[in-house]
């Protein structure tokens, strides 16, 4: 297996699996008649502190899932595929942060749930960290998010009655956050040839070309002085 397969095979992995992992507890919920929504976010409150946890977890019916799980997949493959040293770092800071941000400075009381705080995040920390690297892939994978998930703009707003857009607003400021602080680490920025600078080009200070010599001619150099003079 060639080196790209094993980078794009690792970064599936998790991903699926958190995914996965979401799917399968709102079908226990189906399954048995239960609802989890208590074990979301309730700000500021001892019995909420366990959502920070397990609020990502729990959705409240299958559109509010099927909503969040393309992007979710889609960005977190992102971030595992670019970011594969410090991928796992993201992801985790991304959901606590969100998390135990929201548990203290959320407004609307009542339970949060959904993994959309983290959809932000990851969109936030994609599209800053490809800006702030100026690398052309990391660039082109920032249009592609504002392409596709532009509109998640308004979501930080509480335009919607009963969609916790502070999760949204909190998430993408942890992303904004973790792509400052980890801009130095992951992806290597690639210098492509025509980024080259024409080191191996004649040139001198008159700016003309010689592509035949080490130095112009003292002829030239002479009537480029008497140019000058006049």
């Amino acid at each position: 297996m060639t080196t790209e397969k094993k980078i794009l095979k690792h970064s599936l992995i998790f991903p699926i699996f958190f995914v996965f992992i979401i799917w399968m507890v709102k079908l226990y919920e189906e399954a048995f008649g239960i609802s989890m929504v208590s074990l979301g976010i309730y700000p500021l409150k001892a019995e909420g502190l366990i959502g920070i946890i397990t609020s990502p977890l729990i959705h409240a019916d299958f559109k509010h899932l099927y909503a969040n799980t393309f992007p979710l997949l889609t960005l977190s493959i992102g971030i595992f595929y670019f970011y594969r040293k410090i991928a796992y770092k993201i992801f985790f800071l991304s959901y606590f942060l969100t998390g135990l941000w929201l548990w203290f400075g959320a407004t609307s009381q009542g339970y949060h749930i959904g993994a959309s705080g983290l959809v932000y995040a990851f969109a936030s920390f994609l599209f800053f960290s490809g800006a702030i690297r100026n690398d052309i892939r990391l660039l082109a994978l920032s249009l592609i998010i504002t392409f596709l998930y532009g509109g998640m703009i308004w979501g930080i707003f509480p335009l919607k009655p009963g969609v916790s857009w502070e999760s949204h607003l909190l998430g993408g400021i942890a992303g904004l956050i973790l792509a400052i602080y980890y801009r130095k680490q992951g992806p290597a920025r690639i210098k492509y040839e025509w980024e080259e600078d024409d080191d191996d080009d004649d040139h001198d200070d008159t700016g003309y070309y010689f592509p035949d010599f080490d130095a112009p001619p003292d002829d030239m150099k002479y009537i480029y002085r008497e140019e000058e003079e006049e």
